[in-house]
């Protein structure tokens, strides 16, 4: 059973302080959607004590964009600039990691692809003191809902896609997942869990952090509506839940990074080998869905053949550590 450091109805931390927050942005050549959620930060009433930018060596102008916000922002700006891109994963593991030894009480991660609405903080800090790892909700870029899987099928790796949409009078569900944009964590937990781990890249290393988290805390998606996703994505309308267009590079991550997963599920003792394998079939026969009826080809599957051999190898590497909890910053 996961350890719960809390629960639902206990008070854990003081009252929320918006200075506490760090906004942490992980962004890699899209200046003009960074600007968006840049200018969205300007307007927020409260804002962050911090926003903390990654850019993970883009070739385009978003070091002069970053610094044009720097005097205008109305709060610290701290520009990381990466020498190599280190993706999604290497972004969001440097962007907490320099949130936490900025001394942040609770790291709030995005993309560069959202806006915060003006009041996304406020929002965010009234569940502060019952909870300290909070997911909270999000527009599409037309306004619609968006769902989010907050449930994890651990024994077979995969999100369960008929997790409940709605919110009952608590305002909450618990959920044993994550997903960086958006997440609120408190450093309290980033301290037990450590940081994402950038050897994913991408995909996959949000749903394990989050799985993470909900073993120390009770963990919650909260019915507040604080982020709006400003890029448009093709997508197949499947009533309530969309199914996105992907890329190669997620085809062929989504399949070899369940190898970082299965080595997370080993050491916490929730491997399930037989479930496990089945949980990889039916994420691969999504793929396939994706590719027909979202992307229209059906070119790209040896993206995912790719990602199940190399998968095999991380699997197979008896040198494999997780990533380690934190120690407080050296005052």
């Amino acid at each position: 059973m996961p350890l719960a450091a809390d629960s639902p109805q206990m008070t854990s931390t003081p009252a929320f302080d918006p200075a506490s927050a760090t906004i942490a942005i992980v962004t890699y050549n899209r200046s003009g959607l960074l600007t968006r959620l840049l200018e969205s930060i300007i307007v927020m009433d409260p804002k962050p004590g911090h926003v903390v930018v990654v850019d993970n060596a883009s070739s385009d102008d978003t070091t002069v964009v970053v610094e044009s916000f720097r005097d205008r922002l109305g709060t610290e700006l701290v520009y990381q600039r990466l020498e190599t891109n280190t993706g999604g994963s290497g972004g969001f593991s440097e962007g907490m990691r320099v949130a936490y030894e900025l001394g942040s009480t609770w790291m709030w991660l995005m993309d560069d692809d959202v806006e915060v609405l003006p009041d996304g903080l406020a929002r965010m800090g009234k569940w502060a003191q019952r909870f300290k790892s909070i997911q909270g909700r999000r527009y599409d870029y037309d306004g619609s809902e968006f769902y989010w899987q907050y449930r994890l099928s651990i024994p077979f790796g995969i999100p369960i896609p008929f997790a409940p949409a709605g919110f009952d009078d608590s305002g909450y569900r618990e959920m044993n997942s994550g997903c960086f944009e958006g997440m609120f964590i408190h450093r309290d937990i980033v301290q037990q869990v450590g940081l994402p781990d950038p050897r994913f890249f991408i995909y996959w290393d949000d749903s394990v952090y989050g799985w993470l988290a909900s073993r120390k805390t009770t963990a919650v998606i909260v019915d507040e509506f604080v982020l709006r996703r400003t890029r448009e994505i093709r997508q197949w309308d499947m009533g309530i839940r969309h199914l996105n267009a992907s890329s190669d590079a997620y085809r062929y991550y989504i399949m070899r990074n369940r190898g970082h997963m299965k080595h997370y599920f080993k050491v916490n003792g929730s491997y399930r080998p037989v479930r496990f394998l089945l949980g990889s079939v039916l994420t691969f026969a999504k793929e396939l869905v994706r590719l027909v009826f979202v992307e229209r080809k059906v070119r790209g599957t040896s993206n995912l053949w790719r990602g199940v051999r190399d998968g095999r190898r991380i699997w197979a590497d008896a040198s494999w550590q997780p990533m380690p909890p934190l120690a407080e910053p050296a005052t």
